[in-house]
């Protein structure tokens, strides 16, 4: 350690040595007095004073110079007016939904509905062709975009953008805007879902009814659940009367068992009782013949 601080202490003092050395030799050099000299001065007259704040004038109102010929009759105003009024937007205005709280269908409930779509399909005039559109979040709920089947819109929908119709079952129409290019339906799509409360599982089918008009029908997931769950409770119904039904049959058969037993009991009964009176009449038959060979 010793040795260690010898050698630190050699090292700081050469190197501040080193440094004396070399300001006296910028000093006999007069290095620093040239830096000095070199550095530019400052200018106290090229420094730009502050300037001074204008005082505003106040504003005269004074009035526009006017012919005087037209001097008495009133101004004429310029503005753009619109012809029209314009729009309000409450009439266009939804209630927006809460995203928050979405309710999710579940995979049977969906299912279910998609199967009784198609078959109210089934029963449509194959004349018209039709397709059946199972509804997500996307579809009734935030975004509201409804894309359609890509081969059925090249196959039967316009080419180029255009108004569609959206007749409901009770022949109430909606307006809505088909886009050609994305093939879905986007500007009045979201009022018809919020007029008929279209929820996450619904499923629709669309009957083309004209090359612009849909007939639609609805085929709801909370009417599924309703259904199925009537047919479960029919389904259970069903068992129970099933259930009772084989309880009626077996009771009926052990009667017929038990009966047919006494029945059988009764002719065993009178077998026996009749072969103890024949057995009875052959004794007596006997010891009569008996008593008659002894009288003799």
């Amino acid at each position: 350690m010793v040795g260690a601080k010898k050698k630190v202490m050699s090292y700081e003092e050469v190197r501040r040595q080193r440094v004396e050395e070399n300001k006296k030799r910028m000093e006999d050099l007069n290095l620093l007095k040239l830096a000095k000299h070199l550095r530019p001065q400052p200018n106290p007259s090229s420094n730009p004073s502050p300037a001074k704040p204008r005082a505003r004038r106040p504003a005269v109102l004074a009035p526009a110079r006017r012919s005087s010929r037209i001097a008495d009759q009133p101004s004429v105003s310029y503005r753009e007016v619109s012809a029209t009024p314009p729009l309000s937007l409450s009439t266009f205005s939804y209630q927006r939904r809460d995203l928050l709280n979405r309710v999710y269908a579940s995979s049977e409930v969906r299912q279910y509905a998609i199967h009784r779509a198609e078959e109210l399909q089934s029963t449509l005039d194959p004349e018209h062709p039709s397709f059946v559109k199972p509804m997500l979040q996307s579809h009734v709920t935030g975004g509201f975009w409804l894309g359609l089947p890509s081969l059925f819109c090249k196959t039967y929908l316009p080419k180029e953008d255009e108004m569609m119709t959206l007749i409901d079952e009770g022949e109430e129409p909606s307006q809505t805007k088909y886009l050609a290019g994305k093939t879905g339906l986007s500007g009045g799509w979201r009022g018809f879902a919020i007029d008929h409360e279209l929820v996450d599982g619904d499923a629709l089918v669309f009957q083309l009814v004209s090359p612009t008009e849909f007939k639609v029908h609805i085929i709801r997931a909370n009417e599924v659940g309703g259904d199925s769950e009537k047919e479960n409770q029919d389904e259970e119904e069903e068992e129970e009367d099933e259930a009772l039904e084989k309880g009626k049959r077996a009771k009926a058969k052990a009667a017929e068992k038990e009966n047919k037993n006494e029945e059988d009991d009764d002719l065993d009964s009178t077998r026996r009782r009749s072969k103890r009176i024949r057995t009875g009449k052959n004794c007596i038959s006997g010891f009569l013949i008996t008593l008659q060979e002894a009288c003799l």
